[in-house]
């Protein structure tokens, strides 16, 4: 018996698929079956059978799981007390939203690799809603992302809220108005979010309930397209304000004076505390600790 059996053991039962846990486990479906196998015969006891592709663990099993936890923690807390985080290794499944990518994410993976030189991290970057899918489905292991959620997980760290902010190119006239109206900022196409986000819904539902509802709304899913865009003159845009913060003092975007704007976005480290390692419980603290120092700095701007 030996820790990789373990590990595999324990990601099989809480994914109930070999399949799923060749995933998590970046090895193949052979191998988990492998690791399982070897296990069972140096306990001699079966751990679980398979039915039409699905897992159900034996009572042996059930019985095991507990124990099986508590080592590999024991194993976690025992590297981390020697302060010796080279000897964690494997794979850390990051999804994180264009915000984050576009910001502090640096600053992120430069600490992690230097606290987990050994530990590789695969990322990816999607809308919240697509990241928030790909967590409960346990395609990820960590969500950097922003609120709300349907589905909600055991794991879940403030990392701070975020303004939206309204711009336009200098110039656009906009820029020269105090107090526009509704009317006025309407005459412009409007860049913001995508469809299926918060910041899209409030922005169509304030102009719908006003008396011109004939507003041009030019939604994106990328961003920095979006920020592109506005800097163009192709519109005003209803956006993050770290995202364009950098193109303000550059002077590339003005701040258009509108006394609505949406929603701050509320970011959150996201995960499943129950089945995750404890790098991915660290990575999530290491976030938060980055996150809320840009979101201090982004307050101070």
């Amino acid at each position: 018996m030996n820790l990789k059996q373990l590990e595999t053991f324990v990601w099989v039962a809480d994914l109930g698929s070999f399949r799923l846990a060749a995933k998590q486990l970046n090895t193949t479906q052979p191998n988990v079956s492998a690791r399982i196998s070897a296990l069972e015969n140096s306990l001699g006891v079966v751990t679980m059978e398979r039915d039409a592709g699905s897992v159900r663990l034996t009572a042996k099993g059930v019985e095991l799981l507990s124990h099986a936890r508590r080592v590999l923690d024991s194993v976690s807390n025992l590297i981390e007390a020697m302060d010796t985080t080279d000897l964690f290794d494997g794979v850390v499944r990051l999804g994180v939203t264009e915000m984050v990518a576009n910001t502090w994410l640096n600053t992120f993976l430069k600490q992690f690799r230097s606290l987990y030189p050994n530990t590789s991290l695969e990322l990816s970057v999607d809308l919240a809603a697509n990241l928030e899918r790909e967590l409960h489905d346990y395609n990820i292991d960590l969500a950097f992302q922003s609120g709300p959620f349907t589905h909600q997980t055991t794991g879940c760290l403030d990392l701070g809220d975020f303004p939206m902010i309204w711009v336009a190119a200098p110039e656009n006239k906009l820029t020269e108005i105090n107090q526009v109206s509704a009317a006025q900022l309407t005459q412009n196409p409007i860049i913001t979010h995508a469809k299926n986000t918060v910041a899209f819904s409030e922005i169509s539902n304030h102009f719908a309930a006003g008396p011109n509802s004939s507003v041009r709304l030019i939604p994106s899913s990328n961003l920095a397209v979006s920020v592109q865009m506005v800097e163009d003159g192709y519109g005003a845009g209803a956006l993050l304000k770290p995202l364009v913060d950098a193109s303000i003092d550059a002077g590339r975007l003005k701040k258009i004076d509108y006394s609505w704007v949406p929603s701050k976005l509320s970011f959150f480290a996201r995960y499943h505390e129950n089945r995750a390692s404890a790098v991915v419980r660290r990575a999530a603290v290491l976030g938060q600790s980055i996150s809320k120092a840009f979101e201090q700095r982004v307050k101070e701007s």
